[in-house]
């Protein structure tokens, strides 16, 4: 089953006074772009994310943020004696020292003190702490899962597309070999021709030459290699819509070689039925192009 590249997915979780929000977004990239935006100072989690995410996907530029609140009333807040001790010796020596300066300081308010990181201590963050990287880590299944889901049903539009655009291409195919066989009597005389003129006015010519090199031209003109590779790269690509995600980059270069092939094509033309057919084909190409930018 293919997957796009584009999804999105959100998701809550709580436990032990704790909450938090996932979300989860991609876009299309040409390789895997993982950009995570999740709290300082959870030893683990970052890399473990990147572990995960990496591991389960193949391609696009995907971006993971998680917000974490402590619910209200959860773990009652408590003073750090001992590191308020040290703020007070640290405050009386400062008032001490500028008092032998002379100089005079507004007095500290106890709203001033517990203001000051550490003053004040929550139980339950501190029991949480060890813990916390491994609930999120599995948390985190849930909206990847999700994500997946999304990108899955996606792709499964993409895959309906790209088959049509495939079937397209084919009949294309088909019908320019069709021109191609019904130009062959108009090339035909348009080198016998040629020859007559060059026989006319080059006294002395060797004929056996110049119908060498009208031959080489023909050859030149010829197409028959390049529908022969377009059908070739028709089974290649349904080949690889059957294997599933992930095949966009493989799917990108064939598209880049059916364009090559197009191109060739209508430059050997010199008929306007098999011109038009090329260009229809190449039209094909570039909308399948454009929907195989978004597979995984």
């Amino acid at each position: 089953m293919l997957r796009s590249m584009t999804g999105f997915a959100t998701a809550k979780g709580a436990r032990d006074g704790l909450a938090w929000t996932w979300e989860l977004r991609g876009v299309n990239a040409k390789g895997l772009d993982l950009r995570l935006r999740v709290p300082d100072g959870i030893d683990g989690l970052e890399a473990g994310l990147r572990a995960r995410l990496g591991h389960a996907l193949g391609r696009g530029s995907v971006t993971l943020s998680l917000r974490l609140t402590r619910e209200e009333g959860a773990g009652a807040l408590a003073v750090n004696s001992a590191h308020l001790e040290d703020v007070l010796t640290a405050l009386a020596e400062v008032e001490a020292r500028a008092m032998a300066r002379g100089l005079s300081l507004a007095p500290a308010t106890a709203a001033d003190l517990l203001a000051l990181r550490g003053v004040l201590d929550t139980g339950a963050a501190e029991e949480d702490a060890g813990d916390l990287a491994k609930l999120l880590l599995a948390d985190v299944e849930g909206v990847l899962a999700a994500f997946q889901e999304m990108r899955t049903a996606e792709g499964e539009k993409l895959s309906r597309v790209l088959a049509g655009q495939i079937d397209e291409i084919e009949r294309l195919t088909g019908a320019a070999a069709e021109a191609a066989e019904a130009r062959r009597p108009e090339i035909e005389r348009t080198f016998r021709s040629a020859l007559a003129r060059i026989l006319d006015v080059a006294e002395g010519a060797d004929e056996a030459r110049i119908a060498q090199e009208l031959a080489l031209l023909a050859v030149k003109a010829d197409v028959t290699e390049e529908i022969d590779r377009l059908q070739a790269h028709v089974a290649a690509a349904r080949e690889l819509l059957s294997q599933g995600s992930p095949v966009g980059r493989k799917l990108d270069f064939l598209a880049q070689e059916f364009n090559r092939e197009a191109n060739t094509l209508c430059s050997k033309a010199q008929n306007k039925g098999l011109t038009g057919v090329g260009l229809d084909l190449k039209t094909v190409i570039d909308q399948m192009r454009e929907q195989v930018q978004n597979v995984e």
